[in-house]
């Protein structure tokens, strides 16, 4: 191929009606890599400037919404990039407005809070299993987009972003997580009873989605088969809805060491753990 010529991506692959190529894992982590140089980057324009940022991730069971962040929070400081993914309500929170055990989780200044999963849990997950009333849920769809404008005039970045996952491609990773004993943990009994529910989900998405894609809090969707391709166009995508620059910094130099002034290691012995590998 030339070095002029374009390359092919998967919209490309969409529009000539061929099935998506994945992308390589070369590929991938060279442009990863990238990607977290500007989200370091955008992580200390973030604590300079004081911006607060909320990042909602929602989306079908296996669309990857957990491996989308892991890539993106994988280089920058867990003290900024702060994720939360609450458990159950316990029965005190159970009592409460609903959204109050999320709002304590919300960022200060200087942080960026990613919710793996959210308060939409009510027109998902919630809605489709029963652990809810369907007037619980329609109040719910009213109050959200009120909730996430008070946010937002608060000086809230909120985004907002949508996994979806073919019937073919959730099967084929639910399958795997079943064989592979490192995935074991992402298989609860919900995961296979919202299996069976499809179309249950797609009727709850369109009513969510109908509901609070609004002009100040939009749901930015992400096709997600193709996970690598998935998680670089999201993270992108982020960097592009924060405007920052690149603070200037010092030039960083390893000051010389101590001298050892006498001091010798301990004849002591210690118990040290079998060297296998």
């Amino acid at each position: 191929m030339s070095k002029h010529a374009k390359k092919r991506t998967a919209a490309d692959d969409e529009k000539a009606g061929r099935a998506p190529s994945k992308m390589k894992a070369k590929t991938y982590e060279r442009e990863l890599a990238k990607l977290h140089v500007e989200l370091v980057k955008l992580q200390e324009w973030v604590r300079h400037q004081g911006l607060k940022v909320c990042i909602v991730f929602e989306g079908r069971d296996g669309a990857g919404k957990g491996g989308t962040i892991k890539a993106m929070t994988e280089r920058v400081s867990p003290r900024i990039f702060r994720v939360v993914a609450l458990p159950a309500p316990t029965e005190r929170e159970k009592s409460q407005m609903y959204v109050q055990r999320y709002m304590r989780h919300f960022p200060a200044a200087g942080e960026i809070v990613i919710f793996d999963r959210s308060w939409y849990n009510r027109a998902g997950v919630e809605r489709v299993m029963g652990f809810c009333t369907e007037a619980q849920t329609e109040r719910f769809l009213q109050m959200a987009p009120m909730v996430e404008k008070a946010m937002i005039d608060s000086g809230i970045i909120l985004i907002k972003y949508w996994l979806e996952v073919s019937q073919e491609e959730q099967a084929r990773r639910l399958e795997a997580r079943i064989e592979d004993g490192r995935k074991l943990w992402k298989l609860s009994p919900m995961d296979l009873k919202s299996y069976s529910r499809w179309y249950d989900y797609s009727r709850a998405r369109d009513a969510m989605l109908a509901a609070t894609d609004t002009d100040f809090a939009p749901w930015h969707v992400a096709h997600s088969d193709d996970k690598k391709r998935a998680r670089l166009n999201i993270i992108r995508h982020l960097l592009s809805q924060i405007p920052y620059e690149e603070l200037p910094r010092e030039r960083i130099t390893l000051p010389k060491r101590q001298k050892p002034a006498g001091y010798r290691e301990p004849d002591r012995p210690l118990t040290r753990i079998p060297e296998v590998f």
